[in-house]
């Protein structure tokens, strides 16, 4: 193949298509290079300047290095090869190659490596559309050296864990908030950080649009609004852009899978227990005192463990195999409104 390679490619005038095929001869006095044409199986001179040539993909990592001045590139683990080889390509042409760093590679849910040819990855556009840049960023910015498993049921948990991050960054001292991923996800630029309020997850957002089969923000805004009374989807812009996340985020890829299914006698017996007491709180009792309640009817019923009774009231009553924090849950959604989905699954039971 080194008779015949050349870095540049030419392309074709006719086609304006790439023209992958052997080079006859490199001309570096008037910087030009001799191909036949395909098409006409005639001789060619064509200059490699001006666009009528592309570059060799690692040749043209180098030269845009060289070019631009690039000081700082990050890849990928699989390039690592590529970066080394382009960087003797950008040596050769007297300049320096760029501070460089290696990402590990991205998995799918089933821990293979994303494939463009099996279509198995998420898109950047694709997660923009269940959240904003920022959970983007922050899962770029978390652990880059560990292989991460990117698919959609990630963007809740690192939706979640930045706004845990966010939280805390409002109490932290100076040297604290330079430890907090925040800081790097916003580039120092934090003081816009100190009107967003977030009083729910957004784990909890996705299970209130599931249990109300949201179609717009507004049914949701109406449940905030009884728990939150304090709080307005027009003063805080970032708890409404989330809010219209887990609307899209419910409708797109939760709502399609979700799969209710009918509780056996002891989850029937349990679920009873649970709504007689429910029925007893005032509607001001606090997310503890309910999650200590349906923790307790739990461990008063024969389950084997509680992780199979709160799994039973997730797919009993939500349709799917995770939940939320059942207390918080059931304090945004309503005691009065969680009575009757309790009472609609046991109905089902009865058929």
């Amino acid at each position: 193949r080194q008779k015949t390679y050349s870095p540049f490619l030419p392309i074709c005038p006719n086609t304006g298509k790439v023209l992958e095929i052997s080079i006859k001869e490199l001309d570096k006095k008037n910087n030009e290079i001799l191909y036949i044409d395909p098409l006409t199986n005639k001789e060619v001179n064509v200059s490699i300047l001006g666009g009528a040539c592309k570059l060799q993909w690692k040749c043209d990592w180098a030269m845009r290095w060289a070019a631009l001045e690039v000081d700082y590139e990050m890849a990928g683990k699989d390039l690592i090869d590529s970066v080394l080889l382009s960087g003797k390509i950008v040596r050769k042409l007297n300049s320096n190659p760029p501070e460089g760093f290696n990402y590990e590679l991205f998995l799918d849910e089933k821990g293979e490596k994303i494939s463009k040819s099996k279509g198995n990855g998420l898109t950047i556009e694709q997660w923009l559309n269940y959240g904003p840049e920022e959970s983007l960023s922050y899962f770029m910015y978390v652990n880059p050296k560990r292989a991460k498993r990117l698919f959609f049921d990630v963007i809740p948990k690192s939706m979640d864990e930045y706004i845990s991050h966010l939280k805390n960054y409002k109490n932290q001292n100076p040297n604290d908030k330079l430890n907090n991923p925040i800081h790097y996800v916003h580039q120092g630029k934090t003081k816009f950080l100190d009107n967003i309020d977030i009083p729910v997850s957004f784990s909890l957002l996705l299970n209130l649009a599931s249990a109300c089969h949201a179609e717009n923000g507004d049914v949701i805004w109406g449940y905030l609004i009884q728990y939150l009374p304090e709080i307005n989807p027009r003063k805080n812009e970032f708890l409404n852009k989330l809010v219209e996340y887990a609307v899209v985020y419910y409708q797109e890829r939760v709502k399609p899978s979700k799969k209710y299914r009918i509780p056996n006698k002891i989850e029937a017996k349990a679920l009873n227990e649970l709504q007689e007491k429910l029925k007893q709180l005032p509607n001001n009792t606090d997310s503890e005192f309910i999650q200590k309640e349906v923790y307790n009817v739990g461990k008063e019923n024969d389950f084997e463990s509680l992780k199979d009774w709160f799994g039973a009231l997730y797919q009993i009553l939500l349709g799917q195999k995770e939940g939320p924090r059942m207390g918080s849950f059931i304090k945004l959604y309503g005691i009065s409104e969680t009575v009757k989905l309790i009472d609609k699954a046991l109905k089902k039971e009865l058929k």
